[in-house]
C-alpha cells in the first residue's frame, strides 16, 4: 500500500524554495509510493525542470536502458524505486560552459534533510547511487572500480542496505568506455537483478540480460 507518510513528504519535497533558484526551477520529485529500492543520482538536468520527472534526458535513456538488462522497463522502474538525488533542483549550467554545474556543498547540505527523510521513510532494503557525488555520500571515497561491480552493505539514516553503485550514465563520463569498466558495469547489474528478483520487484521468471 502507498505510504502516507511519504505521500506528505513529497509534497512538502514539491513545494521547497530554500536555495532561491529561479522560480521556474524546482524540486523533481519521484512517483513511487511503495518502494523497496532507492536509486540516488546526483541533480537534475535542464530536460528534467520541464517535464518534471527525474533522468528525463540522455542519461536518463542509457540508465533505464542499463535498468531494463535487471528485468524493469522505464514505465516499472519509475514506479517500484524511488529516484532521489543529492539535490533536487538543477543547478544550471557549468561556469566551464560543460555540461551543468555540480551542487555547491551548501546546495548539498540544504538538500540533505530531504534524501534523509526519505531514507527513514522507506528504509530501502537496496540502495543505488549513480554517479561519484551520489556514491560518496554512501560509501568510501575511493576509485571507482574498486566500488562498482561489488555489494556492500552501507548504514544511513534509516538503518541500512544493501548498495550497488553505478557509473554515472552521462556521456560526458568517459569511465564506462576504460579497462576493464564494462565488466564491472555488467557485474553490477547482475547484481542488481538479483536483488531485484530476491525483493520481488521482478518476478523470478522476468528475462534479465545483464
Amino acid at each position: 500500500m502507498p505510504d502516507h507518510r511519504l505521500d506528505a513528504h513529497c509534497r512538502a519535497l514539491a513545494r521547497c524554495r530554500r536555495c532561491g533558484h529561479p522560480s521556474g526551477v524546482v524540486p523533481i520529485v519521484s512517483r513511487a509510493r511503495s518502494p523497496k529500492v532507492m536509486l540516488v543520482g546526483q541533480a537534475p538536468g535542464k530536460v528534467e525542470i520541464t517535464g518534471g520527472k527525474p533522468f528525463a534526458g540522455r542519461a536518463g535513456r542509457t540508465l533505464f536502458r542499463w535498468l531494463e538488462r535487471t528485468g524493469l522497463d522505464e514505465e516499472s522502474a519509475r514506479s517500484r524505486i524511488y529516484i532521489a538525488a543529492i539535490t533536487r533542483c538543477f543547478p544550471g549550467p557549468s561556469p566551464s560552459g560543460r555540461g551543468y554545474r555540480v551542487p555547491s556543498r551548501a546546495e548539498q547540505d540544504e538538500c540533505a534533510v530531504w534524501l534523509d527523510a526519505e531514507l527513514q521513510i522507506i528504509r530501502p532494503a537496496l540502495l543505488i547511487p549513480v554517479g561519484r557525488l551520489a556514491i560518496e555520500r554512501f560509501l568510501p571515497r575511493l576509485p571507482l572500480d574498486q566500488l562498482i561491480g561489488r555489494v556492500h552493505e552501507v548504514g544511513h539514516a534509516g538503518g541500512s542496505s544493501r548498495t550497488i553503485p553505478l557509473p554515472h550514465p552521462s556521456g560526458a563520463s568517459s569511465w564506462i568506455h576504460q579497462g576493464d569498466h564494462p565488466r564491472l558495469l555488467d557485474a553490477a547489474l547482475r547484481a542488481i537483478a538479483r536483488e531485484l528478483r530476491a525483493l520481488g520487484v521482478v518476478g523470478s521468471r522476468s528475462r534479465s540480460v545483464a
